[in-house]
C-alpha cells in the first residue's frame, strides 16, 4: 500500500487538476461510515450491542463506525480484525492472501480510540468462512468479510448468550472469482 500511496502522490504532481483523496489520512474517510452506524443503530432499535468487530485498512470503516456507535452504546467492545502478517498488536509483518485489510503503519485514525481486542486471522480461515458464508448463507463475500465474520464467530464464543455482535462486510466476491476462492 506504501508504494501505491506515493504512486498517486507521484502521479498527481504529472497530471495537472489532478486530487490526492489519501483515504489514510483524509479525516473524511472515517467521517463517511458514521452514516452507517447511525442506520445500523436505527435498524437495532432498543437492542444492546455488545461488541462491534470490523477489519483495518485505511482503518476509517473502523474508527468511523465505532467512534459513532458508541455514542449509543458506550460499553461497546470493539475488535479490530486483521490477517496474519499485519502489525497491529507487534504482529511481524508479512505477505498475506487476505485482501482489503492489514496495515502496514498504525492508521492516525486510531489515535484516539480504545480498541479492546485485536483478532488476527490467518488466510485458511478467513476463507474458509467465505466458502461457508457462499455454501450455508448464499452470501458472496471477499476474504476480508472472511476475516471479519470468522473474528465474529470466535468472539461470539466467549460472549453471553444473546449478546449482539456487530460486524461489517465490506467486500463482495465479483472481484476474487479469478482466485478460486469457492472451490467446494
Amino acid at each position: 500500500m506504501k508504494g501505491a500511496v506515493a504512486k498517486s502522490k507521484d502521479l498527481a504532481q504529472q497530471i495537472p487538476n489532478s486530487y490526492v483523496f489519501n483515504q489514510f489520512a483524509n479525516p473524511d474517510n472515517p467521517a463517511a461510515y458514521q452514516g452507517l452506524a447511525d442506520e445500523i443503530s436505527a435498524d437495532l432499535k432498543d437492542k444492546d450491542v455488545t461488541a462491534f468487530v470490523a477489519g483495518a485498512g485505511t482503518g476509517g470503516t473502523f474508527a468511523g463506525i465505532l467512534t459513532r456507535l458508541r455514542q449509543t452504546y458506550p460499553n461497546l467492545r470493539s475488535v479490530v480484525v486483521q490477517p496474519a502478517g499485519s502489525i497491529l498488536g507487534g504482529q511481524t509483518a508479512h505477505a498475506h492472501k487476505t485482501e482489503g485489510i492489514g496495515v502496514e503503519s498504525i492508521p492516525p485514525f486510531f489515535d484516539q480510540l480504545v480498541i479492546d481486542d485485536i483478532a488476527t486471522i490467518s488466510d485458511n480461515e478467513a476463507f474458509k468462512q467465505v466458502q461457508l458464508a457462499a455454501q450455508k448463507l448464499g452470501l458472496f463475500i471477499g476474504s476480508s468479510s472472511g476475516a471479519a465474520l470468522a473474528a465474529s464467530l470466535k468472539l461470539a464464543e466467549q460472549l453471553p448468550p444473546k449478546a449482539n455482535i456487530v460486524t461489517v462486510f465490506p467486500d463482495s466476491s465479483e472481484r476474487y472469482l479469478s482466485k478460486e476462492i469457492y472451490q467446494f
